[in-house]
């Protein structure tokens, strides 16, 4: 039988120690008790069995309290599963490989025509990782540091200025704000030249403007990014609020029904654009007259025939909020169609979302509003029941428009595990 040292080890046996030996702390204080050295020899030898008895209970030990130790309250690693499982159970989930490598350093935003399902996704992420850490951890987030952006506002606003001013200054940068007194788009100054200059005095433009055609020449001529605050045609950013407001309620998108009931209008646009992409099936009723554009229809519907989402246009409000989740409208007349009015209010009768209208909807269904609101498109039942989300919507304009800057100007890689889609 092989003989093995017990446990430890002492100076003149560090060879035996090397070889895989461990000698007990008995035969060192025999050395130092004066035995002879061939004596503690003797009394350290044991049998393989022996060994592998005293050796797996010394291992089992120290595994045991390594592990009790681990998982204590204050280890770094409980910290780290709490953490985990908190935002897990916030609709968080673990793993992010492929939108961990997806860029949109340098873009533009005008529409999210252009940005594929992946793409949106990041924003969304990026965003919710900007709320978390800011708003939740209470971190300071210099990301956009010596860095400044150009706000042109031909439109007036309430949460596009407020969202972008204290989001682009809350990020270090510094936000300039010019309105239609300070900038005549076209008028004083071309686009062309306009876009030229703000592309050397700034890194970045925020638009919200009449026409869409004035964000597509400030695109064509500017060499930094040009971001959509709004215009006749879309409204991009509003939809990434609204898209982190039910990826936060519901917990996920998939899967998700969202009804619109009302004009057909650039905000329904938008919708059109990014639903299928996040597996969000739509379901669209308008007035006759005021469906959306031909061409938005088309790309829409070859998005979901994509994506394998359902698509359906009507003219019925109960049709369509039958079996939604989310119920969603917006101004029956919007910035530039007041002489409209009187018209329009004729032609949307019956469009007022009621709980009424709810009734035919799943039961968890909520309300969405990009807001300012008018008593004739949602009544006060509904906007301000529990089931409106049009206040968390309001303030998702800010950690969204956050991160879209924020992807669009830096590489920053969220912290946080990868939102559910």
């Amino acid at each position: 039988m092989k003989p093995r040292l017990a446990a430890s080890s002492c100076g003149d046996v560090s060879s035996s120690h090397a070889a895989g030996w461990l000698v007990a702390p008995a035969a060192c204080s025999g050395v130092k008790a004066g035995l002879g050295r061939e004596a503690v020899n003797e009394s350290c030898f044991l049998s393989d069995e022996i060994f592998s008895q005293h050796y797996a209970s010394i291992r089992f030990t120290f595994r045991v309290a390594m592990f009790v130790k681990l998982l204590s309250v204050n280890s770094p690693v409980f910290r780290c599963l709490k953490t985990l499982h908190n935002r897990s159970a916030r609709g968080f989930s673990i793993g992010a490989a492929s939108l961990g490598s997806v860029s949109l350093k340098g873009r533009s935003c005008l529409t999210l025509k252009d940005f594929s399902s992946d793409e949106i996704k990041k924003v969304l992420w990026v965003s919710g990782d900007l709320k978390h850490r800011i708003k939740h951890e209470k971190q300071y987030l210099p990301l956009l540091q010596g860095k400044s952006i150009a706000m042109i506002f031909e439109k007036r606003s309430t949460r596009t200025r407020m969202s972008t001013e204290t989001g682009f200054a809350l990020l270090g940068g510094h936000p300039c704000f010019l309105t239609s007194q300070d900038i005549h788009l076209g008028v004083n100054e071309s686009c062309t030249d306009t876009a030229r200059v703000l592309s050397g005095l700034c890194d970045i433009v925020l638009a919200r403007v009449y026409s869409h055609s004035t964000l597509e020449e400030l695109d064509k001529e500017a060499s930094i990014p040009i971001i959509n605050g709004l215009s006749d045609l879309y409204h991009p950013i509003q939809i990434l609020a609204d898209f982190l407001t039910l990826q936060e309620h519901y917990g996920s998108l998939s899967g998700l029904t969202v009804s619109w009931i009302g004009d057909g209008n650039n905000v329904l646009h938008s919708f059109m654009m990014a639903a299928a992409k996040l597996g969000v099936h739509l379901k669209i009723a308008t007035p006759k007259g005021y469906e959306p554009e031909k061409s938005v229809i088309q790309e829409a519907q070859r998005l979901s025939k994509e994506h394998g989402t359902q698509l359906v246009l009507t003219s019925d409000p109960m049709e369509a909020a039958h079996g939604s989740n989310v119920l969603v409208t917006d101004t029956w007349v919007s910035m530039g169609q007041e002489e409209e009015k009187k018209k329009r209010l004729k032609d949307f009768q019956g469009y007022q979302i009621t709980m009424q209208t709810g009734s035919v909807a799943k039961p968890d269904w909520t309300f969405l509003h990009c807001l300012p609101r008018k008593m004739e498109e949602v009544d006060d039942q509904v906007f301000y029941s529990s089931r409106s989300l049009v206040f968390p919507e309001a303030e998702n304009r800010k950690w969204t428009i956050m991160g879209l800057m924020v992807s669009l100007l830096t590489d920053y890689t969220p912290q946080i595990p990868m939102l559910k889609f």
